[in-house]
């Protein structure tokens, strides 16, 4: 894998292993990005007043382009948490409905349905699914079990945060929709690890992170809606954009685009991610990556003697999760890496689990990978 980490404004005294969480820029694109603040700030009038429409066009077609849908079938937001927020409180769920999720689902989102189900009364269920998953179809098993007369929507990550598993998502939604129950997938570590297709996945609602795996500045996501359903969706702000005096290509994008006086620079700056990742073979650094995230995985587990999380390493891209005993110190271990190894990465305690979750990204090298194996045997074995 070429070395690019020279590419990144990142620390080079630290051990980053936790792109996972919040991501890193290349210099070249947040070069851009600060370019478009520049020019925002020379003409704010010329910037948002007449030119913000067209420039926002432009960056939803080549995002649209790369996740595979069309360009008036998303809009951009600040992450995909708010993605989630807005589906959810636009959907008509009343006393008795159920939303069916998994247990390895983020908790902010976790969080966002819980809310709105002690405020709107329907049930928000956590279906237990069991690792390591041997196919698609037992996952499908799995999720149907917790599938009632009363499931109006299933909300599933695409990638887990906690497990960093690749969920079957286009068999899901296939079965879903033949029910007649809506999808609202949460991809936030999708787009830029692995490859998307927005319109083969067939989810009713799609929502991304782009600051994560495609290394887009902070503040940019996207959330996608088929039109069959994109007229359900309320503006979570009402503004400019609700009854528009200038509508545009749809109401959908009326809605969420124009919000009045905010900074679009990290919407703008996406298309100069997806051409750095161009530039630099992506699909060949992605497999590069994997082959380390699958290294560190099979390094610690001979550590800790422990079971894999995963059936095959099918079933995670650049992001692994490995057991780690239950009687670690979690709080310890996480200051002995970073405070004498600067080493950034998450420990996370899951369903009774305590994992840490290894990030890869093209900043990595294997000698990041071995350093942190290093540091992991001499904590485990004195």
């Amino acid at each position: 894998m070429p070395l690019l980490k020279d590419q990144f404004l990142l620390d080079p005294d630290v051990i980053y292993l936790n792109h996972g969480s919040f991501g890193a820029t290349p210099k070249p694109v947040f070069d851009v990005y600060q370019r478009w603040q520049r020019e925002l700030e020379r003409q704010p009038v010329e910037f948002l007043d007449r030119r913000f429409a067209e420039r926002m066009a432009a960056a939803r077609t080549d995002l649209a382009g790369y996740i595979g849908t069309k360009p008036d079938n998303l809009v951009y937001v600040t992450n995909a948490t708010v993605g989630v927020n807005i589906v959810a409180r636009s959907l008509d769920l009343g006393f008795g409905a159920e939303v069916l999720a998994t247990d390895h689902e983020y908790g902010a989102c976790e969080r966002t349905w819980r809310f709105l189900s002690q405020k709107m009364g329907f049930s928000y269920i956590s279906q237990p699914i069991s690792v390591p998953i041997a196919s698609a179809k037992e996952f499908v098993e799995q999720l149907w079990q917790g599938v009632t007369a009363r499931t109006k929507a299933i909300f599933l990550s695409h990638i887990t945060s906690p497990t960093a598993i690749i969920f079957p998502i286009p068999e899901v939604c296939r079965r879903a929709r033949a029910q007649g129950i809506l999808t609202i997938i949460d991809g936030a570590h999708a787009p830029g690890q692995i490859h998307l297709d927005l319109e083969e996945i067939g989810a009713d609602f799609y929502t991304g992170n782009l600051h994560k795996w495609l290394c887009s500045p902070k503040g940019a996501g996207f959330l996608y809606a088929d039109p069959e359903v994109q007229n359900s969706l309320e503006p979570l702000i009402v503004s400019w954009g609700w009854e528009s005096e200038k509508p545009g290509p749809s109401r959908f994008i009326d809605q969420y685009e124009w919000q009045g006086t905010r900074d679009p620079a990290p919407f703008l700056s996406v298309p100069a991610a997806i051409e750095f990742q161009g530039k630099h073979n992506w699909n060949a650094v992605r497999a590069e990556c994997h082959t380390l995230a699958t290294q560190a995985e099979k390094q610690i587990r001979e550590l800790t003697g422990l079971s894999s999380l995963y059936a095959s390493d099918a079933w995670f891209a650049q992001m692994v999760a490995v057991k780690l005993p239950l009687e670690t110190d979690m709080v310890a271990l996480k200051k002995y890496l970073y405070d004498e190894h600067r080493i950034e990465v998450p420990l996370i305690e899951w369903n009774d689990q305590k994992l840490i979750r290894v990030s890869v990204q093209g900043h990595n090298t294997n000698e990041d990978v071995e350093m942190l194996a290093k540091a992991l045997s001499t904590w485990f074995r004195g």
